[in-house]
């Protein structure tokens, strides 16, 4: 493949959502493989949905994740956007003569043609359309008023949009790099609207002149813009223009194959960001959510370097999409075991930041914490639920839980007075040590793990569930253990 150019364009409507960056990721993706560039570029001809600093956002974002545009709108050493490029504006709010002259080119080519329905009859002729249950489109009811009639209401300050001419007699084909061939019968597809009457283009014009003049050569969009298509392939003919290479992306659904929508659930970027999912698990994630490498391959776990070489358009899948969320926990739990503790440390500090400022934990106590429970981890904000009980003085549970289900409260605190003793004896004070000698001492007692680990493994952490005894006991440190020992004892 030659050097692509591919644009990602997204609309400054709020947050970023996650089938968002899923087409980010492959433009870059794309880009990268071929040595291209990837551009951003944005669309924000629909100024009602505008949200101001959605594009700073988006590019920080975009940053965060990794995924820096070579071309076009892109944060400045201050975090501020900027444009870079020879190519631009890339703000198409800024390009609004250059979509004039090419709509008046339409209009002088009768590719297009003024149309002065005012929005009642519309309303009217969809409202009959739907009592018909007919399609609803536009009826073409101002496509044969001539041109100097036209020109001359115009002039005479008659309200007006710009409509496209498409020919009803004709089928168009279209191979598209996922989807294959689809043929469009264009006597199904109304003329669309392609200038607006404030002045600004629709979709339709501006998307097709941008991917021109910026030489773009493959086009990663979502499925529902497949139907457009044919419209944007006739704006290509009527001015003369190669089309660059479409490939139409499947829906992201939720397991149960509902729309992926804000209602249901997460789906902006930064709130995965937030809760402690690893950019490079995320993007990992999306990848793969779509798309494998073919010839019998179960491998999951991809290295961006590795998506660069393997990732082909051709090999995105038909089919929908499902974000199983079960699967980015699993995928984040693997990048957060592959991370040195050291690094994981730096990351999870924020979420630990109450804990730390109570408790004045100093680095090497919170590595330890951070070491021990790097295995079950799956997201980093679940981490200051799972490790609360390391930065209180005790541990705050109900007395009956120290009770294993086996055994009575008498029974415990016996076992528990003499391991007491038992482990105040003990010289050495880490986990293997720890381990070795209470496992011995209970088995010369003739005692059970059950009833003298349960205990012990409450008494230290006030939980029901959490890691092993003597991995907490190692973690919390000889006086901390004893004193939560010495507390449960007296509770009993």
């Amino acid at each position: 493949m030659n050097k692509a150019r591919v644009r990602f364009a997204p609309s400054p409507t709020g947050f970023v959502h996650v089938g968002s960056l899923l087409t980010a990721l492959y433009d870059w993706l794309i880009a990268r493989q071929t040595g291209g560039t990837f551009i951003l570029r944005i669309e924000d001809t629909d100024q009602k949905r505008f949200v101001p600093g959605s594009v700073e956002n988006l590019l920080s974002v975009l940053k965060k994740v990794g995924l820096n545009p070579d071309e076009g709108v892109m944060l400045d050493k201050d975090g501020k956007a900027v444009q870079k490029g020879k190519f631009g504006p890339y703000v198409q709010s800024e390009r609004l003569d250059i979509y004039r002259k090419y709509a008046d080119q339409l209009i002088e080519s009768g590719d297009a043609y003024y149309c002065f329905c005012s929005e009642e009859r519309l309303t009217a002729l969809r409202e009959e359309q739907e009592k018909n249950k007919q399609l609803t489109r536009y009826d073409g009811h101002c496509r044969d008023i001539s041109l100097e009639e036209a020109k001359a209401r115009v002039a005479g300050g008659e309200k007006y949009v710009i409509r496209q001419r498409v020919p009803q007699d004709e089928t168009m084909i279209h191979n598209d790099i996922i989807r294959g061939e689809v043929k469009f019968p264009l006597d199904s597809i109304d003329d669309s609207v392609l200038m607006k009457s404030d002045g600004f283009p629709t979709y339709h014009l501006a998307v097709v002149v941008d991917d021109h003049l910026m030489e773009i050569t493959h086009v990663i969009r979502a499925q529902e813009w497949l139907p457009s298509t044919p419209k944007h392939l006739l704006l290509y003919r009527s001015f003369g223009w190669s089309a660059p290479q479409f490939a139409h992306m499947s829906h992201l659904l939720n397991k149960d194959r509902s729309k992926l929508s804000k209602r249901q659930g997460d789906v902006a970027v930064e709130d995965y960001l937030t809760q402690g999912y690893l950019p490079e698990a995320l993007l990992n994630f999306l990848a793969t959510v779509g798309w494998n490498e073919g010839d019998g391959s179960e491998q999951e776990i991809y290295s961006l370097d590795e998506l660069i070489r393997k990732f082909s358009l051709e090999k995105i899948h038909k089919t929908a999409a499902y974000f199983d969320r079960e699967k980015l926990d699993w995928i984040n739990g693997i990048y957060i075991r592959n991370l040195s503790v050291e690094k994981l440390t730096d990351l999870c500090l924020p979420y630990l930041e109450s804990e730390i400022k109570n408790s004045k934990a100093d680095m090497t106590y919170l590595r330890n914490i951070i070491a021990l429970e790097q295995e079950r981890l799956k997201k980093l904000a679940d981490l200051p639920g799972l490790v609360s009980y390391f930065f209180v003085d005790l541990p705050d549970y109900p007395t009956e839980m120290l009770v294993w289900k086996k055994s009575t409260a008498e029974v415990t605190k016996k076992n528990i007075e003499m391991l007491f003793d038992f482990m105040f004896g003990l010289k050495k004070w880490d986990k293997e040590h720890l381990e070795k000698e209470i496992i011995g001492w209970i088995g010369d007692n003739k005692l059970t793990n059950g009833e003298v680990l349960w205990p012990l493994r409450v008494a230290l952490t006030g939980l029901e569930k959490s890691p092993g005894p003597f991995e907490v006991a190692a973690v919390l440190g000889r006086e901390k253990s004893l004193a939560r020992i010495k507390s449960a004892i007296e509770s009993l």
